[in-house]
């Protein structure tokens, strides 16, 4: 089944919506990377939230912080399958789109992530690079990644 995107600002999140978001990420990033931290912050009000269902269901997320909230960039964060989704190239997909719309929404601006080492090679297949060393964020090695500005002769057309 394809994945059905929806795009929203923190206040146009239904609690609903808010509810399985976090269930989602505690799910993935506290519990299955036995990680504990604060994982909603200060950060999510701010934020772009993309869901991407299947048959309704709440498959995979991202998290859009615009330049200047995280990085001097856009960054995308935040990125998770559900692992009931998993095995499915959900991940490329959804990557995909939060690229796609973060270059509409922040053109030339180029965007930067805090990657977790283990997935350097998934974002370099996207255009990222390596822009750090690598360092211990709540006990897993991340580092931060970069992919240039798309040049506007190569932006990507809004209809």
């Amino acid at each position: 089944m394809p994945l059905h995107f929806r795009w929203f600002r923190f206040d146009e999140l239904s609690t609903r919506d808010f509810y399985e978001i976090v269930k989602a990420r505690e799910s993935v990033f506290v519990v299955e990377q036995q990680c504990a931290y604060q994982e909603v912050d200060e950060l999510d009000p701010l934020a772009w939230h993309l869901l991407a269902t299947v048959g309704g269901k709440l498959a995979a997320y991202i998290r859009l912080l615009g330049p200047g909230d995280k990085f001097a960039e856009p960054s995308i964060g935040r990125v998770m399958t559900l692992t009931a989704f998993r095995g499915h190239q959900y991940g490329r997909v959804l990557m995909s789109e939060a690229i796609r719309f973060t270059e509409q929404t922040y053109p030339s601006l180029g965007i930067k992530i805090g990657a977790q080492v283990y997935l350097t090679a998934f974002y370099e297949s996207f255009g990222f690079k390596a822009v750090s060393e690598s360092y211990d964020e709540d006990g897993i090695l991340h580092v931060d990644m970069l992919k240039p500005a798309v040049s506007a002769s190569k932006s990507p057309s809004v209809s």
